[in-house]
């Protein structure tokens, strides 16, 4: 990955994907939990620390370097970045198993709602010398039974060619590389974009210092974003991964999986085009 001079920091991409999910949560599913569920929870976790703390003999200075990290990703801006690194990837794995369709991924910090939406045919706005190796992305919205789902929404984003997001770099113009792609009549899509590459999450807080401390790599793989939606059907988060690439096999994050990883052909026309389907469950009750 090339240098950026204006690279964003671990704080700036804490303090974007702090200020937008405290921005959306008014439009996420906030969990009702009745307080014995809590405190089975609650109990749950805080036994698993105990337990580490026995089995590894933990020492008081380890504990109050724990608690200073902690401090340190509190006071940094990092929980969204811990968190959707190392704890959604099992959320994510638990409510899949009660679920149909397209096999899911995490969400991760850098979704930002609201983008431009694009007809079935399009190309992912980004800036006029926007490097990388094309991409055509093309594919079909489906019902589980088969059932094309015209008009459904593919919310797709993406880092670009160095591994930056907009909205969480300053040197990136607002939108590049996102876009809401809506279905034509049989369900179809096509996307001409540009392949991303593999990235390091920000390393330059609490949380690369935890990486570093355990010997642990950054990286995580290529890979797309996308968020599919469609009336009276439960929508799918997921990632889109390239054969072949570097860290799929050790994902920082965890959250590859075999289902979602696609193989580009060359088009003759000197993009590399991949094909993925989409399947969407019934919503319960629709």
């Amino acid at each position: 990955m090339s240098t950026i001079e204006s690279s964003p920091t671990a704080a700036g991409a804490g303090a974007n994907a702090s200020e937008n999910f405290k921005a959306t949560a008014g439009t996420r599913d906030v969990a009702d939990t009745p307080p014995e569920r809590v405190a089975a929870i609650v109990t749950s976790v805080l036994k698993g620390v105990h337990d580490a703390i026995a089995a590894h003999d933990v020492s008081y200075p380890e504990f109050q370097a724990a608690k200073a990290w902690l401090m340190a990703v509190g006071e940094g801006g990092e929980w969204p970045l811990f968190m959707d690194v190392f704890v959604e990837h099992a959320v994510e794995a638990q409510v899949a198993t009660s679920q149909r369709g397209t096999k899911g991924s995490i969400l991760g910090p850098y979704y930002l709602p609201d983008q431009v939406r694009l007809s079935a045919t399009c190309r992912l706005p980004r800036r006029d010398d926007e490097q990388g190796l094309p991409l055509v992305l093309a594919g079909q919205v489906r019902d589980i039974d088969g059932t094309p789902l015209a008009g459904a929404e593919v919310d797709l984003w993406q880092a670009d060619a160095d591994g930056y997001y907009s909205g969480f770099a300053p040197h990136l113009p607002e939108g590049n590389l996102r876009g809401v792609i809506v279905t034509d009549d049989e369900g179809r899509y096509e996307i001409d974009t540009i392949q991303p590459a593999p990235y390091q999450i920000p390393t330059d807080g609490p949380t690369g210092q935890l990486i570093e401390a355990a010997g642990w790599h950054p990286w995580r793989p290529a890979h797309l974003h996308i968020q599919v939606r469609a009336a009276g059907h439960r929508p799918v988060t997921t990632q889109l991964y390239f054969a072949g690439g570097e860290w799929l096999d050790s994902d920082v994050a965890e959250a590859t999986k075999p289902e979602l990883i696609i193989d580009p052909t060359d088009d003759g026309n000197g993009n590399r085009r991949g094909v993925y389907d989409f399947e969407l469950e019934p919503q319960p009750g629709s």
